[in-house]
């Protein structure tokens, strides 16, 4: 059995499990709450950090980066001829997703995702009763809205983020885009192209299953499951 150590609300637990559903890996979901930093997590990944996949033979494979390079080789390649890998096969074609997977779990998160959690998840759990800070959230909102800009303007370009054919490009973006979108923070009406890439996205088998998920004492938009927002 394939075990993911995970946070609902972290997108690069949330890339990896999409992986796995468009691989058809079975995988068994395992919680933590990273900011506990609890010895069992440690002991799994010294850095404390998620997500955390475990095969029923070999050690840990920790962080997003490590586990999307391993889902790309044997023997987690999917034999199924409706599926196909989410890396593509040519130097430069991967080169374009593995920059595109460092903009959005990297530039993305840094600028808007890490804050947003900080200011409604994080802090709060660490400090009952706070509030989030207006200016981060202002300066979080601005770049969200140059990011969603980057993402219509590939979709338009390309179909999907990376070329013709969904890749780990997609569900990097995806997956981040998905936990700001939970909090509603993502002004879809100023960027068409980027929300029908996002519906596309949402539609699928292996999304649906990430947007199920939620925070106790705090549900997401109305629009968050709909395909059709």
């Amino acid at each position: 059995m394939v075990r993911l150590t995970h946070f609902r609300l972290c997108p690069f637990s949330r890339s990896v499990r999409a992986a796995l559903g468009e691989l058809g890996v079975a995988v068994e979901l395992i919680e933590e709450r990273p900011w506990e930093m609890r010895p069992q997590l440690l002991a799994l990944n010294p850095a404390g950090e998620l997500p955390i996949l475990q095969f029923e033979a070999g050690p840990p494979i920790c962080g997003c980066t490590a586990i999307a390079e391993y889902l790309a080789e044997e023997p987690v390649r999917p034999t199924d001829p409706a599926r196909y890998p989410l890396m593509p096969a040519g130097r430069d074609a991967r080169a374009e997703v593995r920059r595109l997977i460092d903009w959005f779990h990297n530039k993305l998160y840094r600028e808007v995702t890490s804050w947003l959690l900080a200011e409604k998840i994080h802090r709060p759990a660490r400090e009952p009763g706070a509030t989030p800070d207006t200016e981060v959230m202002r300066a979080l909102r601005a770049n969200m809205r140059y990011h969603l800009s980057y993402i219509a303007h590939l979709a338009d370009e390309r179909g999907w983020l990376a070329g013709e054919k969904l890749s780990f490009a997609d569900l990097a973006a995806a997956s981040q885009i998905s936990v700001v979108d939970y909090f509603g923070e993502v002004p879809w009406d100023q960027h068409p192209s980027a929300k029908l890439w996002y519906a596309r996205l949402k539609s699928r088998r292996a999304f649906r299953a990430l947007l199920a998920d939620r925070w106790p004492g705090m549900p997401p938009p109305l629009h968050y499951t709909d395909p059709d927002f």
